[in-house]
């Protein structure tokens, strides 16, 4: 997928288009998620469009939910969501994260002679 160290290091404009693939995935994995947060205490709480983004968007933020669940699938529903928002931080930030520190690293281990 990244150039090995024996090829060239990409040239600008095509570090931007790849930085900007990943922070494009990124952001539709956040909002994919925040979908998929929202659709959930719609379902198992009853909560109104604007509460179950706000809950939802608390726990992708790494806030906790701001309304404590009542029914049982809530409940759970709510603990798979905030281990699985813990993941999507992790993931986004590490799509965002790796084209830059491949870039450092290439340009640092990079052999012209080869």
């Amino acid at each position: 997928m990244y150039e090995g160290r024996s090829q060239h290091p990409l040239p600008r404009s095509q570090f931007i288009t790849r930085l900007t693939q990943h922070i494009v995935g990124a952001i539709v994995l956040v909002l994919v998620s925040l979908a998929t947060g929202m659709a959930g205490y719609m379902y198992f709480e009853d909560l109104s469009t604007v509460d179950a983004f706000l809950n939802a968007s608390m726990l992708l933020g790494g806030m906790g939910p701001v309304t404590t669940p009542v029914h049982f699938g809530g409940k759970v529903f709510a603990g798979m969501y905030a281990l699985y928002a813990g993941l999507v931080f992790i993931i986004s930030a590490a799509l965002v994260i790796t084209p830059l520190a491949h870039r450092i690293l290439h340009k640092f281990h990079w052999d012209e002679r080869l």
